[in-house]
């Protein structure tokens, strides 16, 4: 009798065995994962700038946690985003400009939407995540491949570097519209694999060109410029200044006359974008995912208005490596939250795993940051480390930040009394204890710099890196 009745067991086992590995995969969460190119704390639910009108970006911070003190792995597009989707720190992969192709060096079996794969979720995607120069869509199901090209201006373009004008357009004729568009086609679509979904929105990536009516929700005379210190690099070092580049956009921006004109600008910018995020949140809403969906919305870096005498990124300051960070999980984290532990972008990769259920990669350097999701005020011990460069550091503590240069220039600016990091302490005798402190947690890795894509686009590459792989 019991040896008949073995097999049934055994079967009935195993059925109850896949009905149960069937329900957690089907418990699965979406993942919303929105990238903004360029985005500095100018958001309402930041206070970076009281000008600045965000209600959507603002909707979202509401529904779950915002990290106030979050910060890009690198100052500039592709070394931050190569960062964030591979796990590998700058200094580890030794990517460290918009100029190094990292696809031959960092094999795509590493790559987050490749973990997501393996488990199961079917990975589609549009617009900026990594760089447009390096993309490498293979590594999704699914990508919109063709998102169109956006207007270009008539007659006046900007100042220099700096571009900006208002269209005579309509919001449906930018591209970020397309990319929405493809999110929202997504969203509607009911699937029995879970989705996981990236949206890269381009603005406020310069050109600052977008319809007239966002020029119009910041009129000119109302524009407050940026507050600054003129003598504000008399205590930086000459790495520092380097960087900085005051006689290369400032300057060319004070002898316009038109610093208030790109304020503008880049607050229309904003504007816009807050616009196209409010028609994906709305159509997340309206969709089989809404309540089964993990958004994460981040951006690339910050960016300078004339602070420190600087435009664009490219700096290991605040302004240039701090930018949002939202996250909303259902069952883990509570509306309207938010978390001052400073944390930096690589805890997105392993934190997406983690809130998933699904394995973190053994290679991926980052941290998750669930805990601090789920109590905003849990212990969290780690700093935030952006590269600029090999062997150029700046490390985030609540308190502190420190930066270190190639060169062995130094700056240390306490961030509680000195928010707009106006005074550089890295002279003075009694902080040489808390500065070495800080420079023991900067990486001790700094990987060579990787294959620069050549300038006349032969395909030629030099210094060229070993392939970073899984097993090594």
């Amino acid at each position: 009798m019991k040896s008949h009745r073995f097999p049934w067991v055994v079967a009935v086992l195993l059925l109850a065995a896949g009905s149960m590995l069937h329900a957690a995969e089907e418990a699965r969460p979406n993942v919303l994962f929105i990238a903004v190119d360029d985005l500095n704390d100018w958001v309402g639910f930041l206070d970076g700038n009281t000008q600045t009108i965000t209600p959507n970006l603002d909707r979202l911070a509401a529904r779950g946690v915002t990290l106030t003190r979050a910060y890009c792995a690198a100052p500039l597009c592709n070394p931050s985003r190569t960062a964030l989707m591979s796990g590998l720190r700058p200094s580890t992969s030794g990517v460290y400009t918009n100029g190094n192709d990292f696809r031959p060096a960092i094999g795509e079996e590493l790559m987050l939407t490749t973990a997501f794969r393996k488990a199961g979720y079917y990975t589609a995607g549009a617009g900026k995540i990594y760089h447009e120069r390096f993309a490498r869509h293979a590594e999704w199901d699914d990508y919109l491949e063709d998102h169109g090209r956006d207007p270009e201006p008539t007659g006046d373009k900007g100042v220099g570097g700096i571009k900006f004008a208002p269209l005579d357009c309509q919001d449906e004729d930018l591209r970020e519209w397309k990319l929405v568009d493809y999110a929202i086609r997504q969203l509607q679509q009911t699937r029995e694999q879970p989705l996981f979904l990236t949206v890269g929105l381009f603005k406020p990536h310069m050109p600052w060109n977008v319809p007239r009516k966002y020029y119009d929700l910041h009129p000119l005379d109302t524009i407050v410029l940026p507050e600054i210190r003129e003598d504000d690099l008399t205590d930086v070092p000459p790495a520092g200044i380097a960087m900085a580049k005051p006689d290369g956009d400032h300057r060319q921006i004070l002898d316009s006359g038109r610093w208030k004109e790109a304020v503008q600008a880049y607050l229309a910018a904003i504007s816009f974008t807050d616009v196209q995020i409010g028609r994906l949140l709305d159509a997340l809403d309206q969709s089989p995912c809404r309540d089964n969906t993990v958004i994460v919305l981040w951006g690339d870096h910050g960016w300078h208005l004339g602070e420190k005498q600087h435009w664009r990124k490219f700096t290991l300051w605040e302004e240039a490596t701090r930018a949002p960070l939202i996250w909303v999980a259902p069952g883990v984290t509570q509306p309207g939250t938010h978390s001052d532990r400073p944390v930096d972008f690589m805890s997105i990769f392993p934190t997406l795993t983690d809130l998933a259920g699904i394995p973190t990669p053994e290679h991926v350097e980052g941290k998750s940051i669930r805990s601090l999701l789920a109590n905003p005020e849990a212990h969290w011990s780690e700093p935030a480390i952006t590269t600029y460069g090999q062997n150029n550091h700046a490390v985030r503590t609540e308190r502190w930040r420190y930066i270190r240069y190639a060169n062995g220039d130094e700056e240390l600016y306490d961030e509680l009394a000195d928010p707009h990091e106006w005074t550089n302490l890295a002279g003075r005798s009694d902080l040489v204890d808390v500065k070495e402190k800080l420079a023991a947690l900067l990486p001790t890795l700094n990987a060579p710099e990787i294959g620069r894509e050549a300038a006349a686009g032969n395909g030629n590459r030099r210094g060229r890196r070993a392939r970073v792989t899984a097993d090594n």
